[in-house]
């Protein structure tokens, strides 16, 4: 029952300092690492951002250039200079000098038709009508255009400016193929990492650059539709299975819709590695934690251990005491109960020595007898009332003051108490007295009158030369080995024969104080 009482104790003490060492340990990790979580991710988001608007802004930057230029190049010379083919030639020449952002220019009256063309596909464009392109009639009404990609007469994907020009009676068109290159190259700059990707797309969701991962040009990417997007944002979402970052953004100038999509994961490495490290740190503190609570807990539940043991020691001397004390007032109350008919005893047996003295009885042959017994009767009279004296005197409350007592006296007034038997086996007669010394001489009165006959008498003995003995148990008259009056060879050693001296208390038949233990506590070695 103790041994489950220790073990509950010694786990209830470790879950507790467990519990207020490791939940505020991982509170704080946690705490720390959402806010560093948050931040990182704000971080990203901003980044994302950013680079959306980046781009996004070159490419409409890049659109109201090659508009300009347009403008500029059709306010500036009058149809019938653009209608000749060499001197539209050689305006084209001069824009490429600084850009190749033209592929071809054309000039398209507003029939449709191809009245000039300087570019690479001039068999394939030059008698083409436009009368019904979708681009044709979306110039006529806005006045400048920037079309979709499609493949067009020549087959082939691209996409094209065009400026309405009215000159006096005239309307004219002057159109322009793109390079499309340049816009890639400023889209696939947003393509960042492993798996990063960007892209455009229409507002039907139709691819308008060519991305890394996320299909073909001219085709639906797939990738969730954000063709409806209405301007800059950044979400996390789960796609097909797979977790990716977008951000999207609209392009002012066409309102395509620029995508930008990362793999979190890239971006979010220092922020898993920083998760990592701060599980690390908290699965250290807790072993560390754990390890400390235990060996100190064990070391704990062992000086507890220690303590109790001590206590029960304790308790189990003032249930001695507190025995002893008992002892005491019933010996005294027999003592008192003895001591009256002894008196009577005592009184009846002078009487009848005194009758013997008085009458003739001198004559009789039982003269002696009588007067032999009533001298026994007085003589035991007197021996018991010695007895019963010192059982009161063993009852009688002690102060604690040193004195001196000469130790024979007190076994002397041991012995009626105990019966001479038991020293007659310990002390020879003619023993030396030893000198007088300062003990407490209630206790080793109670010690020597109490103690069973068995273990006294295996106490103690005389030997004829000095035997090596630990100084902890050699009886304690340091003082007396040298001087005259105590010869070394009356040295009286204390032992039990199969036990060490700190063991005595446990002997069987030894309930009280050690002897050696009452020596010690006088000064002695």
């Amino acid at each position: 029952m103790e041994e489950k009482y220790y073990r509950k104790l010694w786990w209830d003490i470790i879950l507790t300092t467990l519990g207020f060492s490791v939940i505020p340990l991982f509170v704080l990790g946690l705490v720390i690492y959402l806010q560093y979580s948050v931040s990182y991710s704000a971080k990203i988001t901003e980044s994302l951002k950013t680079l959306a608007e980046n781009r996004v802004g070159a490419i409409d930057l890049f659109f109201d250039e090659r508009i300009s230029q347009l403008t500029t190049l059709a306010n500036t010379n009058p149809l019938e200079k653009l209608r000749n083919e060499d001197y539209l030639n050689r305006v084209f020449n001069i824009i490429q000098t600084r850009s190749k952002s033209f592929i071809d220019l054309g000039v398209i009256d507003e029939e449709g038709n191809h009245l000039a063309y300087v570019g690479p596909y001039y068999n394939i464009l030059k008698g083409v009508n436009y009368k019904n392109e979708e681009w044709f009639n979306a110039v006529m009404a806005s006045g400048v255009y920037i079309s979709d990609v499609f493949m067009g007469f020549r087959k082939i994907p691209h996409f094209i400016i065009a400026v309405l020009v009215r000159e006096k009676t005239n309307i004219w068109i002057l159109r322009a193929t793109i390079n499309s290159d340049i816009i890639e190259n400023i889209v696939g700059a947003a393509q960042i990492g492993k798996r990063g990707d960007a892209f455009i797309i229409n507002r039907n969701n139709v691819l308008q650059t060519t991305p890394r991962y996320s299909g073909a040009l001219l085709s639906t990417p797939n990738t969730p539709n954000f063709s409806s997007a209405t301007g800059l944002n950044v979400e996390e979402i789960d796609y097909q299975g797979e977790t990716s970052l977008y951000s999207t953004n609209v392009i002012k100038a066409k309102k395509w819709v620029l995508v930008i999509r990362e793999d979190p994961k890239e971006q979010l490495t220092p922020l898993l590695r920083a998760r990592y490290i701060t599980l690390l740190i908290c699965g250290a503190g807790v072993l560390l934690i754990i390890v400390g609570a235990v060996f100190t807990t064990r070391a704990m539940m062992k000086e507890l251990v220690r303590m109790e043991r001590k206590k029960a020691v304790s308790e189990d001397l003032a249930m001695q005491s507190s025995k002893m004390a008992a002892l005491g007032k019933m010996a005294a109350g027999i003592a008192h109960e003895i001591n009256n008919p002894l008196a009577v005893i005592g009184e009846k047996a002078g009487w009848l020595k005194d009758l013997l003295h008085e009458e003739d009885l001198a004559q009789s042959p039982n003269f002696q007898e009588f007067a032999d017994a009533v001298s026994k009767i007085e003589v035991h009279i007197n021996r018991a009332k010695k007895v019963t004296h010192r059982l009161l005197g063993f009852a009688r409350r002690m102060e604690p003051v040193q004195e001196k007592v000469d130790i024979n006296a007190v076994l002397d007034d041991t012995m009626p108490v105990t019966g001479t038997s038991i020293f007659k086996r310990i002390l020879r007669k003619g023993f030396p007295k030893p000198p007088v010394t300062p003990p407490n001489c209630s206790r080793f009165f109670s010690i020597f009158s109490t103690t069973p006959s068995t273990p006294l008498a295996k106490m103690g003995r005389l030997r004829s030369r000095p035997p090596i003995l630990p100084r902890s148990i050699a009886w304690p008259w340091k003082s007396a080995i040298t001087a005259p009056a105590f010869p070394r060879r009356c040295w009286i050693r204390f032992s039990t024969p199969s036990l060490p001296p700190r063991k005595w208390a446990k002997a069987p038949g030894w309930d009280y104080p050690s002897p050696t233990a009452l020596l010690t506590s006088w000064g002695e070695e």
